[in-house]
């Protein structure tokens, strides 16, 4: 196994788009596979991909290595669930060596926490200080519903194991109409009330799952003024690197983030780039446009053909996506699930 700290080519430092934009912070899917099924992310007889078509742990390194050496300061580790694939602390120990050096601010995770008891104490040897942990409901009968086979307990006791280990946490919910919209404040209040951060995220329309989720949108607008009727809310400049625009609630002490892919998109700051378990490079995550990384991280034992394919990529960085919601034909803006592009 050949590790290297170093590219084995000398790079320019930044990764710059068409429109100025520099590309800084980039998710990368380990893994399509999960342990759940939600309703807004798979199919439940999901066809995942052959073992043998997935970058190899140390392709993975290589090539979040060659992101880094081009002005990458955040690593986002995404799957499915990422802590379902085989041996995956050892590509978190690999990149750590980033973090050491001050090349990498920020290695992280966003994981259903289902395996957090498992392995929060070594996340944090890796340096990991900050996860996303998604929950969309405290009721344990709605939650295996909406997982299909999820089990909020578990996952509870992957929060309390997270908080033990010393790991900053953040809830993500995806907001469901019709399912979760009574809640919101209590999730509200459960995250805060354990110093966590608080985030709604807008069903995304990707992949070909179960009709019932184009009913299921709910814009954020409705969310943040269903949860002023009960909080005072006040815009933040508080940022994480991300999409979510932040407000605290003056009740509480707590953020309250909202991801918004429809009712207000985000890609003016669009500083992201997201990578899948096969090496292929999204540029936008509402657009097809792709570029093939594994054949260059394959053909060669060096690192050039990879920057250049990287590099061309970026050039072709759209200005932003065409996300929107047909109830009309019911068909998604994307056809590839949000598992197979990394949440």
């Amino acid at each position: 196994m050949n590790v290297s700290a170093t590219p084995s080519v000398k790079a320019s430092p930044d990764l710059v788009d068409p429109f100025g934009r520099a590309v800084t912070y980039v998710r990368v899917s380990v893994t399509d596979r999960c342990d759940f099924r939600c309703v807004y992310c798979m199919s439940e007889e999901m066809q995942f991909l052959p073992k043998r078509d997935l970058l190899s742990l140390e392709e993975l390194d290589r090539l979040c290595s060659a992101f880094v050496a081009r002005g990458t300061r955040k690593l986002r580790i995404t799957g499915g669930e990422p802590l379902v694939r085989r041996d995956i602390m050892t590509l978190f120990r690999r990149l750590s060596r980033h973090l050491e050096t001050g090349a990498l601010t920020e290695l992280t995770l966003t994981t259903n926490g289902s395996l957090l008891s498992r392995y929060a104490g070594e996340l944090v040897d890796c340096g990991v200080k900050r996860i996303n942990v998604s929950i969309d409901t405290l009721d344990p009968i709605k939650f295996r519903e909406i997982t299909r086979r999820g089990d909020l307990s578990v996952v509870l006791a992957g929060l309390d194991a997270a908080q033990n280990a010393g790991l900053s946490v953040k809830i993500n919910a995806v907001a469901l109409k019709g399912v979760n919209e009574a809640e919101v404040f209590d999730l509200v209040k459960f995250a805060h009330g354990r110093g966590m951060d608080m985030t709604f995220i807008e069903v995304m329309p990707l992949g070909e799952v179960e009709r019932e989720r184009f009913d299921q949108y709910w814009p954020l607008s409705e969310v943040r003024d269903k949860l002023a009727e009960q909080f005072t809310l006040a815009p933040t400049d508080y940022s994480t690197g991300g999409p979510a625009r932040y407000y605290t609630a003056a009740e509480t002490g707590g953020r309250i983030g909202f991801i918004t892919p429809l009712t207000h998109n985000f890609c003016e700051s669009c500083n992201r780039v997201r990578v899948t378990c096969t090496g292929t490079l999204y540029m936008c995550l509402g657009q097809e446009d792709a570029a093939d990384l594994r054949a260059p991280l394959r053909a060669a034992p060096t690192d050039e053909a990879l920057h250049e394919a990287i590099e061309a990529a970026i050039r072709r960085k759209p200005r932003g996506h065409d996300f929107i919601i047909d109830r009309d034909t019911r068909q998604p803006a994307v056809a590839r699930h949000m598992s197979v592009t990394g949440g």
